[in-house]
């Protein structure tokens, strides 16, 4: 057989990797929404969670999380790698995300979705929040507290009390957005914050920047945003400064 000869090409973009929940439906969708794939590099791996969204199953995630962060392509270095899922980094911990991840990849950064709305609200200077999430109520609680632990003065919630991932992915953005709605009524709020990286938020988001004049954002949006901006990209969308 006669060998072809070739070149070796290097691809300058920007390398990005998410690791994403086995369960999860929705976030890759939306990267790729908000992502120009001319401007950037994007690899996905799974790490795998329980069907239904509980303090235990999400817990369960940390063991594997190394493994799924190897899954990623060993002979790059990445710039930036975000664990999606924002109630599971409340409950490990973004400190131990960080060292978990890192010990599966090669990377820059590590990041996740709470660290990036963190991050995003106070680029907007928000610090009275509405929090809308699909989770029960001792995860939602787990959420308000890292919300104030961060500085901010969450004033209301809604959640959706669901526990299951499935029925979370199918949630209607018009669910979404009526929530949001009841939650704005008055005008005492800086922001409100969608949680849960497996909610339909863009949609969602769209209709209520034409509803209400309150700065909605989202886990997706918040981690696509920071993650961009970590390797000077803007979003194809929009920016978080145009919310």
């Amino acid at each position: 057989m006669t060998r072809a000869p070739y070149e070796i090409e290097v691809d300058d973009r920007p390398r990005l990797g998410l690791i994403v929940l086995q369960a999860d439906e929705t976030i890759e969708d939306e990267f790729r929404y908000l992502l120009d794939p001319a401007k950037v590099r994007l690899h996905i791996s799974r790490v795998p969670s329980g069907a239904e969204l509980t303090l235990s199953a999400i817990k369960a995630m940390e063991t594997a999380l190394p493994a799924a962060a190897a899954l990623l392509p060993q002979g790059a270095i990445f710039d930036a790698v975000g664990y999606a899922c924002t109630s599971g980094t409340s409950l490990i911990g973004a400190s131990k995300v960080q060292q978990l991840v890192r010990s599966g990849c090669s990377c820059k950064r590590v990041t996740n979705p709470l660290e990036a709305a963190f991050s995003a609200l106070k680029s907007r200077n928000a610090s009275r929040l509405g929090i809308v999430s699909p989770y029960t109520d001792d995860i939602s609680q787990n959420m308000r507290l890292d919300f104030t632990k961060a500085g901010f003065d969450v004033a209301r919630t809604r959640s959706f009390g669901e526990d299951s991932e499935a029925k979370v992915a199918s949630i209607s953005p018009r669910s979404i957005v009526d929530t949001v709605l009841s939650l704005t009524e008055g005008d005492d709020l800086d922001a409100v914050f969608l949680s849960c990286t497996n909610l339909r938020t863009l949609e969602a988001i769209d209709t209520l920047k034409r509803e209400i004049d309150v700065p909605v954002l989202s886990s997706n949006l918040s981690l696509a945003w920071y993650m961009a901006n970590s390797v000077q990209v803007e979003l194809v969308r929009y920016t978080v400064s145009e919310l």
